[in-house]
């Protein structure tokens, strides 16, 4: 029995041993494998955020000197104020769409987001505003009853923020510029942003052509054209106040498509996307960096799109009598939301009725029979909390007041085309 079962012994043992071998084996390689590719990942990462970086601009703030606004809230938490601006230099292929001379700011917004990162604002000033320019920032070239765009001419981003905190009193904490070329490519590096555009956009004389649907999905010179044709319809929009509202709709709309679960599972759109945001881009120095750039992003994704208000700071038009008919000026409520701001209060719907729309989705036409605005401020209805009111004499004339009317009741229209609030939202663009 014994020189029987003596045989199995060694046979069994090198068994038990070789699969020990393999599980050593086998661990070796997941741990080397880890390792490597946590490296590889990590060296990448560390390659991209250089590249990025690479991609943006860094400016100081020294020329505005120490004499700046105090930030009036002493609550729990900080409030945080940037300055986003769109540069219309027309240096990049196909910008130059509205026969303008390029170097100022086409775009101007003020992002506040609270101390508690409960609501964000974003506050829109129409370029065509008349204004006072300060010295600190804009070369000594200080000035009463200037027009709004002509600062950053002058001196750049630096002199624009100079100028907002002149005639707001508030600190402005960071500064954001992206040119024409950098939004295109953004646009088309999500593979287009669906937006609803009432009427085909045509301005033959630039070779304009944004064409209508509910949604239209713009690819980036479509969206490029959307945002910055000042001829829409048969008529030539005088004021900045069309163009706000189209910025802000599509805005809104760019924010929810890189939201949306299409793009963010798709690592190839992401780093698109980021490279595209980042190229040219302009900052304060202290805010040139993808990291810190990042932290607020997060912070503000964090506050949910329907706690995102675009607001179009209320103005009225000079009268024609006046030497800046044509240009607007800010009334007694835009001085009020800027106070609120500055104590980082919620600004009340009496300021935003008219003026306002949300970053969160309207309500499609699929969800109901009859796609009208409930008169609120939700999201279907941001089309109708328009800056502008009807002409008051001709159609190609400004409207004399541009945040005081009440929404009225959506016309009827045929099934072919998207309702809207007015019959003028159509000629800005812009759905209900």
């Amino acid at each position: 029995m014994s020189d029987d079962s003596s045989p199995e012994a060694p046979t069994g043992a090198p068994k038990r041993k070789g699969k020990a071998a393999r599980k050593h084996t086998v661990g070796r390689v997941i741990l080397i494998s880890a390792v490597v590719l946590a490296l590889v990942t990590g060296l990448g990462m560390v390659y991209f955020v250089r590249h990025l970086n690479g991609n943006i601009e860094g400016v100081s703030l020294d020329a505005l000197g120490d004499d700046r606004p105090e930030k009036v809230y002493t609550g729990n938490g900080e409030p945080l104020n940037i300055l986003v601006m769109g540069s219309d230099s027309r240096d990049c292929e196909g910008c130059d769409i509205d026969a303008e001379g390029g170097g100022g700011s086409d775009t101007t917004i003020l992002v506040h987001l609270s101390a508690d990162r409960s609501r964000a604002y974003a506050v829109s000033i129409p370029r065509d505003s008349i204004v006072n320019r300060p010295d600190e920032g804009c070369e000594g070239s200080a000035a009463s009853d200037v027009i709004w765009n002509a600062a950053y001419d002058l001196g750049g981003p630096v002199c624009t923020l100079a100028q907002v905190e002149e005639n707001t009193n508030i600190l402005v904490d960071h500064f954001v510029v992206i040119d024409f070329g950098s939004f295109g490519k953004m646009v088309d590096a999500v593979g287009g942003v669906p937006v609803c555009v009432p009427e085909d956009i045509v301005d033959r004389k630039h070779a304009i052509f944004v064409p209508k649907g509910n949604p239209s999905l713009l690819t980036g010179d479509e969206a490029l054209d959307y945002v910055r044709a000042r001829y829409v319809g048969d008529l030539i929009q005088q004021n900045d106040i069309s163009r706000i509202r189209r910025q802000q709709e599509f805005i809104g709309a760019l924010v929810r498509e890189v939201q949306s679960a299409g793009t963010l599972t798709r690592l190839d759109k992401v780093v698109k996307f980021l490279d595209a945001a980042t190229n040219a881009l302009t900052t304060d120095d202290e805010f040139d960096s993808v990291t810190r750039i990042g932290k607020i992003a997060m912070q503000l994704r964090s506050i949910g799109l329907d706690k995102v208000k675009f607001v179009t700071l209320p103005t009225a038009y000079y009268p024609r009598d006046s030497e800046f008919w044509g240009r607007v000026y800010w009334t007694e409520q835009a001085d009020q939301i800027w106070q609120l701001l500055n104590e980082d209060k919620e600004i009340p719907r009496r300021l935003l009725a008219g003026n306002s729309t949300s970053a969160e989705a309207p309500a499609s036409a699929a969800e109901s029979e009859s796609p009208s605005p409930s008169g609120s401020e939700s999201p279907s209805g941001t089309a109708s909390e328009s800056p502008s009111e009807t002409p008051s004499e001709t159609p190609s004339e400004t409207p004399s007041e541009t945040a005081s009317e009440t929404p009225t009741e959506t016309p009827s229209e045929t099934p072919s085309a998207p309702a809207t609030t007015k019959p003028e939202d159509r000629i800005f663009g812009v759905c209900a």
